[in-house]
């Protein structure tokens, strides 16, 4: 967030001024190494604030490699091991000379930890800032216990200490107490060991027993993690008052589905089984987690490449769930800890460049590239026959269409594994692509499972939704469309007018329940995608033809670079227009999003307009006393 958006916020979000958002502090970045150096921006201000940067390769069975602003750049540990810090003096890793910057992290060398050519990288990106997390070190005591001071301003949920020398990495978290730990670099079950000298930590102090040279060794040298645990006492979000982060535990239950309810969806989720010797598990929604529970993890305790496994846990838009018996996820009636991250941002976009691209195709990857990750994309072929190919992160793996009722398809599950687009497979520039971000007050998307009872629906727009498209995953049926303006649905995958039917109940900024079996029936998939007019960078509205030429006032400053028009009183397309294709004073290339037709070319629809768009006086668009509903992005 730019300096002057924070003044912005500070301005309007009362007394207590604009909290930190999650994306200025932690950050999931994925990388393909091979480039020196590489520069990876990811907007963590490391330079001035300080923090942690944990790389591990995702193809390659190497070293898990962290590297903090308090110990330096080039001075590496290792999570998976006992291994002594090592000086990698500029060869490798974080340059040691100024790698840490205000907006990321440069790495020199080609090591096998953090940059081989053809290899996959993730990077986890820990900013200092309170009540989130710090960074501390400390040296040891002759048998003498110590308290040791740190900033984090709250009481931490859970503590990872690492002698500098060669030691075990010794966890506390606060599910287990001070009279137990766990160490990071085994499958060790939890252990009663007085590490930390059977004392609680505070916001300001923790304590190590002397003696113990894990965790106070004479002559020994130690780095310490702090990681906050919020409990409606964040303070992060344009009004202060949102938790980003916690630390809790959870009871195994076997084939039984587990629901772990953190206030907010996580992007980042990092568990242990505490009962019995098992794996420390490290899950993100960059490489996915998405709702079937089918996705890749990552082993914190070893060198291993990334595994992939099917049906062990899903987000969903409060927490996750647990849906595996595998012993180090959900083994009945095992203890489990987790550190879960909310995903961001936490505040509005103010540019609709942030949270919405298009772009033709590509035959590098990713086709299609958007300049943010991409949370929802459609693509299609401009001039041949073609389908609406749908998805969204949270159901990679399979996509639908919007110009048919049939349920969804199987397809490449790698579609969203990039930092700056979607798609993996090679595409002809005649293809175009039209990606979203989820922010809030402007787009969300929501996967569930019906019970065949009416459902309250939790959602992440953090405003009453103004259009929902809806529609079933695991079998053929329509496309519901709710609009503010319409007192019933419309169809998005034909040309009906306005039905008499409404599947949705009274819409919250949290909610959105369920009025009809046609998107809860007992067993089966659906999603939803929900829109919102976010000020100056979308719009979510109507307007009343007039036969006459006549300008739709967005609120933009720049004009629409997307609109999808739909007349309601009487059959009509759902019309797409955009600016790569053209918005011009004068004939419009346009799509319909309910059909598989070429664009065509021969009509003057929309015409340019500073705040929004214009409608021509063309009768698809703008009949006397017609009424339409639109949607446009800035």
């Amino acid at each position: 967030m730019s300096k002057i958006a924070r003044m912005m916020q500070q301005a309007t979000a009362g007394a207590g001024g604009a909290g930190l958002d999650v994306d200025e502090v932690f950050s999931t970045h994925l990388y393909e190494g091979g480039s020196n150096p590489v520069t990876i921006t990811n907007n963590i201000d490391l330079s001035g604030e300080g923090g942690l940067v944990w790389i591990k390769s995702r193809t390659d069975s190497s070293n898990h490699n962290l590297e903090d602003t308090v110990r330096g750049a080039g001075k590496s540990l290792n999570a998976n091991n006992t291994n002594a810090e090592e000086n990698q003096s500029g060869s490798f890793g974080i340059d040691n000379s100024g790698g840490f910057l205000s907006n990321g992290f440069k790495l020199i060398g080609l090591g096998s930890r953090t940059n081989a050519a053809n290899q996959d990288y993730v990077s986890w990106t820990f900013r200092k800032a309170p009540k989130f997390f710090d960074v501390v070190t400390y040296s040891g005591a002759a048998y003498v216990d110590q308290t040791i001071n740190h900033n984090l301003g709250s009481v931490p949920g859970m503590i990872i200490i690492k002698c500098l020398s060669t030691r075990k990495w010794v966890v506390y978290h606060r599910s287990l107490g001070n009279t137990k730990h766990l160490h990071l670099n085994t499958t060790d079950a939890e252990s009663t060991v007085n590490y930390f000298n059977n004392t609680d930590p505070t916001a300001t102090t923790f304590t190590v027993e002397g003696g113990d040279s894990d965790v106070n060794g004479y002559t020994l040298n130690y780095v310490a993690y702090l990681f906050a645990h919020n409990n409606n006492d964040g303070e992060f979000g344009p009004d202060s008052d949102q938790d980003i982060i916690k630390c809790g535990s959870y009871t195994g239950g076997g084939n039984t589905d587990v629901d772990v309810n953190l206030g907010f969806e996580p992007q980042f989720l990092l568990i242990k089984n505490a009962t019995d010797p098992y794996n420390w598990v490290i899950f993100d929604t960059m490489r996915g987690i998405p709702v079937d529970g089918s996705g890749p993890w990552l082993v914190a305790n070893s060198n291993s490449s990334e595994s992939y496994d099917t049906g062990i846990i899903k987000v969903t838009s409060t927490g996750f769930t647990i849906m595996g018996n595998q012993g180090f996820i959900g083994e009945n009636g095992d203890t489990y800890i987790y550190m879960a991250i909310r995903r961001g941002p936490l505040a509005a976009p103010t540019a609709g460049t942030q949270v919405f691209a298009m772009d033709s195709g590509s035959s590098s990857s990713p086709a299609f590239t958007a300049g943010f990750p991409v949370d929802m994309a459609f693509k299609r072929h401009r001039t041949a026959t073609d389908n609406w190919r749908t998805t969204a992160r949270l159901i990679q793996g399979s996509n639908h269409f919007t110009n048919t009722t049939g349920a969804d398809e199987v397809t490449a599950s790698q579609m969203f594994d990039y930092q700056n687009g979607y798609y993996d497979d090679s595409q002809s520039s005649a293809n175009q692509a039209w990606m979203w971000k989820r922010a809030p007050s402007y787009f969300d998307v929501i996967a569930w499972t019906g019970t065949g009872n009416n459902m309250n629906i939790s959602h992440n727009l953090g405003v009453v939704p103004e259009m929902i498209w809806a529609r079933p995953r695991s079998y053929a049926d329509h496309w519901s469309v709710f609009h503010k303006d319409l007192t019933y649905n419309l169809k998005l995958d034909n040309s009906s007018a306005m039905g008499g039917g409404q599947v949705f109940g009274t819409l919250t900024s949290s909610v959105m329940p369920t009025a009809s079996g046609s998107i809860h029936a007992s067993g089966h998939t659906y999603i939803a995608y929900l829109f919102a007019t976010a000020a100056g960078v979308s719009k979510v509205g109507s307007y009343t033809g007039t036969g006459s030429a006549q300008n739709i006032d967005c609120g933009f400053s720049n004009g629409a670079r997307f609109v999808l028009i739909k007349r309601y009183d009487s059959t009509s397309a759902w019309f797409v227009f955009d600016t790569v294709r053209g918005i011009v004073a004068g004939n419009d290339p346009v799509l319909n999003l309910n059909g598989t037709g070429v664009e065509e070319t021969s009509d003057d629809m929309v015409d340019p307009y500073s705040s929004g768009f214009s409608v021509t006086s063309n009768a698809s668009v703008n009949t006397n006393n017609g009424t339409y509903i639109f949607y446009a992005i800035a």
